[in-house]
């Protein structure tokens, strides 16, 4: 159980939690909900033991396992695969534990206490999982999208977003009474949020959630917190449950604040009245006592909410654009790679169109290519008169000069561009603008560079709001935005008049804006004929087919046939007859040497068998201390070599189906 009673969190002088009271019992899935600055990555430091409570007291089991996903960037040269494995802390340290026993065993095999001590190694490792980490691991890698030839890649091959996926794989990994998430679904596209939604369902222990997908909440907690005005609310249910009785609560809370105003307001009247009259001074007096003794219902300060809207734009082109046998992609090296091909599509004047796919399919490309960012490797793209592309794209934020301050990039902006969006250039009219974007006072002023991720997205937003665009380009505008940030950017795109390309991982916003749909995949771009639950369920379907491929894969690699002989030419009947009886006669000398090893294997896996069963019953009795450690190394060693011939086998099995075939 988890327990907050009183509990005062400060970061410098900003009191972030004060008097914070709330119990988390065991095997809970909480989400962690709040405006952004509001605390919750300083409460997940206090869970993870980085800070300390200013005052009152604060629980959490010293036994307990915790897990949580590491911010850093990994910079190793270890496999994709290994570098999961390590996750699972327990493991790491019993194989650890193993090499020093080992180690000191093979110096002093006579020691009792060594060989004791190596037995019980031994028996923790199995115990531990050592005999299926490696698989374990991989398909936490495969189910956050990655590719198995990827498994055995370099960390350090992969892009920053997919070592992040790494981080989380490896968090997962982790064997946790308590897993802590900051933002898990950040660096995912929906194919690995779905997945991840599915494993994090299933995990037994306590987990807490900080997220500003609202979907992804509903779909894996039970519990929400809620932190506001430095308080922590517990709501029991999802985060979409929060919502419904939070806003009661409001009503409710909105309705007592007004009855005890009355009841003060009564109560002051009456003491200003009869306070001066000897008569009434000791009712006056009470009434003065009872205002002191009572408790105040606070207020309801109504968080300022944010809102915004595209401006009305100046034309609309219908088509809006053409694509006609196009190929999409991008140069390496001076030669083309092409992504997507044979792309024939258009789009209308009134289209709100989601792009789905997988990450690396081209939805990005696609985007791009329509923005003008690239050009087209064949075909013709072809844009309606007037058009005028509004695009934020995921790099967006690292195109902001980080020692610019926002004023300094609007001016530049209207410099630019002022003459054709006919909008007021001068200081005073871009700071209004700014402002109702939330950039008020000196914010304007500040670099851009010490802003955080919302700040940055939102000035994007604004400067695209500017340029008053008739079609929208939206790839992954979310990423840094809070909830409410969200909501105002799905009402404004609802409004928006023009024309609506999106690719984003939130389905909220998605399901709100979006009336059709295209897929980007094996190289094509086709409609997609349903809505995002039927996506969904063609999610689960596809990785499902996926982990079948990867292991068909294993086994046709394990399998591999020997190389076969080339085809000979069409021979005439009596001369193919004899070289039909020339071919059977070869695959049967080919197959003898392979059966007689493949029975030599099947003998000797049965004697490992019984060797191996003969060995567990013998370590349930109780021996001497050097008999339990050599019968635990003889027990590793015979399943080393179970495993060695099992995979022989496999590959014998497969040679033989070759030939026959």
């Amino acid at each position: 159980m988890i327990s907050l009673k009183n509990v005062i969190l400060r970061r410098s002088a900003k009191v972030l939690l004060n008097g914070a009271t709330v119990t988390l019992n065991p095997g809970e899935r909480v989400g962690l909900v709040g405006r952004n600055g509001a605390g919750k990555s300083t409460l997940f430091a206090l869970f993870n033991g980085t800070l300390h409570e200013d005052g009152g007291d604060f629980y959490l089991p010293k036994q307990w396992r915790m897990a949580q996903v590491a911010q850093d960037m990994p910079e190793t040269e270890e496999s994709a695969s290994d570098f999961v494995v390590g996750g699972d802390t327990r493991l790491v340290e019993l194989r650890e534990a193993l090499a020093k026993v080992e180690e000191a065993y093979a110096a002093n095999p006579d020691d009792a206490d060594i060989g004791m001590a190596l037995a019980h190694a031994y028996t923790d490792l199995a115990d531990a999982g050592e005999h299926d980490a490696a698989p374990r691991a991989q398909a936490l890698i495969l189910g956050l999208g990655f590719k198995t030839h990827e498994l055995d890649q370099p960390v350090n091959s992969f892009s920053g977003g997919w070592r992040m996926r790494l981080q989380l794989a490896r968090a997962l990994m982790c064997p946790s009474d308590l897993l802590l998430l900051d933002e898990p679904t950040n660096h995912l596209d929906l194919d690995a949020l779905v997945w991840l939604e599915a494993w994090l369902q299933k995990y037994a222990g306590t987990m807490i959630v900080i997220s500003h997908d609202r979907e992804f909440l509903d779909a894996v907690t039970t519990v929400t917190l809620h932190i506001a005005n430095a308080q922590l609310t517990r709501y029991g249910g999802n985060y979409s449950k929060f919502e419904e009785m939070r806003a009661l609560h409001m009503e409710q809370q909105q309705a007592a604040f007004g009855k005890q105003q009355e009841k003060i307001a009564h109560l002051q009247k009456f003491i200003d009245r009869f306070k001066a009259k000897a008569s009434k001074a000791k009712q006056a007096q009470s009434r003065v006592k009872a205002l002191e003794r009572m408790e105040k219902v606070a207020p309801l300060l109504a968080e300022a909410d944010f809102t915004f809207e595209f401006k009305e734009p100046g034309n609309i082109p219908n088509p809006m654009l053409s694509i006609s046998h196009a190929d999409f992609g991008y140069m390496v090296d001076g030669q083309p790679k092409t992504i997507l091909t044979h792309v024939s599509k258009s789009v209308q004047a009134g289209q709100r169109i989601g792009i789905l796919g997988a990450n690396g399919q081209g939805k990005s490309t696609l985007v791009k290519t329509i923005a003008r960012e690239m050009g087209a490797l064949a075909g013709e793209v072809t844009e309606g008169k007037g058009l005028n592309i509004g695009y934020f794209a995921q790099q967006e934020l690292d195109v902001l000069r980080p020692q610019d301050n926002p004023l300094e990039h609007m001016v530049r902006m209207a410099r630019e561009l002022g003459a054709a969006v006919k909008e007021p250039t001068g200081e005073q009219a871009l700071r209004g603008f700014l402002g109702s974007f939330n950039f008020t006072g000196d914010m304007v002023k500040q670099p851009v560079g010490t802003m955080s991720g919302g700040e940055k997205a939102r000035l994007v937003l604004a400067m695209m709001v500017w340029q008053r665009p008739n079609l929208l380009l939206l790839d992954e505008p979310t990423n840094h935005l809070d909830l409410a940030t969200r909501e105002a950017l799905a009402v404004a795109l609802n409004e928006f008049e023009g024309t609506l390309m999106l690719v984003s991982h939130d389905r909220a916003l998605l399901r709100s804006v979006c009336d059709e749909f295209w897929m980007v995949g094996r190289g094509a771009v086709t409609d997609f004929d349903g809505d995002l639950d039927d996506y969904q369920r063609y999610l689960l379907d596809e990785a499902k087919r996926q982990r079948e491929e990867a292991k068909e894969a294993v086994r046709n690699k394990a399998a591999a046939p020997a190389p076969q002989p080339a085809a000979a030419p069409v021979a005439a009947p009596a001369e193919s007859r004899k070289q039909d009886a020339q071919g059977r006669q070869q695959r049967n000398d080919q197959a003898k040497p392979l059966k007689r090893e493949l029975g030599q294997i099947d003998e000797r896996l049965a004697a490992a068998g019984k060797d191996k069963d003969a060995i567990e019953a013998r370590l349930t009795q109780s021996l001497p201390a050097a008999e339990i450690a050599e019968a635990g190394k003889r027990l590793k060693a015979l399943n080393d070599e179970i495993e060695q011939l099992e995979e022989r086998w496999l590959a014998l099995s497969g040679q033989l189906e070759a030939l026959a075939a």
